[in-house]
């Protein structure tokens, strides 16, 4: 299999932004990026409008921050593109460092399509028709072309599509975009164990489109991997690189059937283990499902959903809401980031944080936020101060206890001095900066 870039730090872990194209400010930069990275996240799943491109200094930040973008054009079936367009859309994203670029959506399922399309005799043909076109042009622009994620089982048995999908671009003598192109998966998992269909076609024979016989498994859960790897191998003879998408979630919606909040941590702890494989500190991680590691060619896992708006119907699925604190499955991957690495106390310890003895951020800002937003004062006033220092840039003090140095701009209002001392119980330098709006510009401007 042909090498495929990776970002320097590759865990494996990543996520799904919003749900949306809407959150590409750079006050959105501000507040995620500091985020991501107490995750540990070295991949981001972006919703790409097809009329124009994200900011460059959004997938800049990313990359710059070694977090590796992977944008998703959920192009119309319906409405093929331009060649001029994709042309300038390509070409940006290249020249600005992305890599990855997932084409169409779910095209196996009846409602991506018109009905008169979907009646077609062959559905397979007729999307290739349409994907080969923008994946030639991603190509040759530099990009590496991602075949859609398809909804595992749906209307088109999901094998059966990718197998005669494969076949087809194989038999029209595609391969220059073979050889360049990666595939992808909905690893919805539900509430089946982890390893459901671990193994794949090897180990569940008896298993074919439509039908899983009593007691056998099938492709539909965590382990989607060992069910697509081996239909690449069997076409192409080689494996191609997968990346895993819709981690923790049991639908394309992103709804969740599981409610035992205790339980869902378990089972994300499972999978980052299982993305990350093992780690110094795993016999110190309580409470996680225990599960091999995914094969190599599996390039990332993306959890869903790092965040939304509250009024969203996503919001139930979401890590975090803007203003809020993380769920417990975000706090629960701060902690496994602390326990993996040896840095963290036991997991029987008593104290609401983790006990870190090396603090992996240098230098944390935090800037106050308020219910209608943060202003835009506050991040122009710390200019020079990110300038000079370069730290990450965060909104709360949720994860200020993972840095060496906290500096904190507000009163004690928006910041209780009982939380400062809390960071500093935990070993934290921190420091203050308060007063009136002009106080606070100089005292930034002067550090």
């Amino acid at each position: 299999m042909p090498t495929f870039p990776t970002p320097p730090q590759n865990n494996r872990i990543g996520f799904h932004y919003f749900p949306d194209t809407s959150h590409y400010r750079e006050s959105d930069l501000f507040t995620w990026l500091p985020e991501l990275k107490t995750l540990g996240a070295s991949w981001l799943v972006l919703d790409t409008p097809s009329n124009r491109s994200i900011p460059e200094f959004f997938i800049n930040g990313l990359i710059d921050n070694g977090i590796e973008p992977i944008l998703h054009l959920k192009l119309g079936l319906d409405n093929p593109p331009q060649k001029k367009e994709l042309d300038l859309l390509f070409n940006n994203y290249a020249r600005w460092g992305v890599n990855y670029i997932i084409l169409y959506d779910s095209p196996n399922q009846k409602s991506s399509w018109s009905p008169t399309d979907w009646s077609q005799i062959d559905l397979v043909e007729h999307f290739l028709d349409r994907f080969i076109f923008p994946a030639e042009v991603a190509a040759k622009t530099g990009l590496v072309p991602v075949f859609p994620p398809l909804t595992p089982g749906g209307d088109y048995w999901d094998t059966a599509f990718l197998r005669a999908s494969l076949q087809a671009i194989e038999r029209r003598g595609n391969f220059f975009v073979l050889e360049r192109m990666g595939l992808s998966a909905n690893a919805f998992a539900g509430n089946l164990p982890l390893d459901w269909g671990s193994g794949g076609p090897e180990r569940w024979p008896e298993t074919r489109p439509y039908k899983t016989n009593p007691g056998g498994e099938n492709q539909r859960g965590f382990s989607i991997a060992d069910w697509y790897i081996p239909i690449a191998q069997a076409v192409l003879g080689e494996s191609r690189p997968l990346i895993l998408l819709h981690l923790g979630s049991s639908h394309k919606d992103g709804k969740s059937t599981n409610s035992d909040q205790q339980s869902q941590v378990r089972r994300i702890l499972g999978m980052v283990q299982a993305l990350a494989g093992p780690t110094p500190g795993s016999k110190n991680i309580p409470n996680m499902e225990d599960i091999n590691a995914l094969p190599p060619e599996v390039l990332c896992g993306n959890f869903w959903l790092l965040c939304s708006e509250p009024q969203s119907p996503h919001a139930d699925q979401a890590w975090f809401l803007p203003g809020e604190k993380g769920s417990p499955r975000a706090q629960a991957l701060v902690r496994w980031h602390a326990w993996a690495d040896g840095t963290a106390a036991p997991a029987n310890q008593k104290s609401p944080l983790p006990q870190i003895q090396n603090h992996p951020i240098p230098h944390y800002l935090v800037l106050p936020a308020f219910e209608w937003g943060i202003t835009d004062w506050h991040l122009n006033a710390a200019r020079p101060f990110i300038r000079k220092y370069r730290p990450m840039i965060g909104f709360s003090l949720n994860y200020a206890f993972l840095a060496e140095q906290v500096t904190v701009v507000g009163n004690t209002d928006q910041f209780p001095e009982a939380a400062l001392d809390q960071l500093r119980n935990s070993g934290c330098k921190v420091e203050r900066i308060n007063g009136d709006g002009t106080s606070i510009a100089t005292q930034l401007a002067e550090k």
